[in-house]
């Protein structure tokens, strides 16, 4: 997942940021209001943690000014501000859930999990990723492909989630590096020809049709073919 965390508190926002990095996760942080607003509306995400008490531009304003914009991202608000009529106004405004503080990191992906599946109207087998005979379990983030198991580390499972989610498609090393690393890398760098080196071997074992293609001048892909 690609997260926005819009919370002005240090502890708290390296918390959440440190546990989403931890499970594989790309986490961009915003400490303003403002802040936050401006990198949901200029960049794409799963979702949105948003606290409600920030500075320039308390939550429920980002909140509003994402939907009238047409945003649909899932946001999660996760607030100190708990009582019914919190969670209320929260969920009127236009909000996906509310988790209030303090809070279980474990409850947090959990909801994360459950709004994201939601807005992508998923119904049936909600919590896996499919192409051919790889499948990806979203929730406890493991992988097999056919009655095989794959042993991957996080920045793997992440590459490959990006992959399947764009099964049949060509997907840059920059779009890469953008969804999986979410920081200013250095386009130069080997890292994901690294990792798809890596990932091959998991993935394409011999007598099996193969499944990350390498498409000469423009990325890769996942599909058979």
């Amino acid at each position: 997942m690609k997260l926005l965390l819009i919370e002005d508190d240090v502890a708290t926002a390296e918390y959440i940021r440190q546990g989403l990095i931890e499970l594989g996760h790309a986490c961009d942080h915003s400490a303003t209001g403002l802040d936050g607003l401006t990198a949901a509306l200029t960049s794409s995400y799963d979702a949105v943690i948003l606290d409600r008490s920030l500075p320039q531009l308390d939550g429920l304003s980002v909140l509003q000014a994402l939907r009238a914009e047409g945003q649909k991202v899932p946001v999660l608000i996760l607030s100190a501000l708990g009582q019914v009529d919190d969670r209320i106004r929260g969920l009127d405004s236009g909000a996906d859930d509310y988790l209030p503080k303090p809070f279980s990191f474990q409850e947090l992906i959990s909801r994360l999990t459950a709004i994201i599946r939601r807005g992508e109207g998923v119904a049936a087998t909600p919590t896996l990723r499919r192409v051919a005979d790889l499948e990806l379990n979203l929730l406890s983030r493991t992988a097999k492909r056919g009655d095989r198991t794959i042993e991957l580390f996080a920045k793997e499972f992440q590459i490959l989630d990006y992959l399947a989610r764009h099964a049949g498609q060509v997907v840059t090393r920059t779009m890469m590096l953008e969804a999986v690393w979410d920081y200013g890398f250095d386009t130069g760098t080997n890292v994901i020809d690294v990792h798809i080196s890596r990932l091959r071997s998991k993935i394409d074992h011999p007598g099996e049709p193969p499944l990350l293609h390498t498409v000469r001048g423009s990325g890769y892909r996942l599909d058979v073919r």
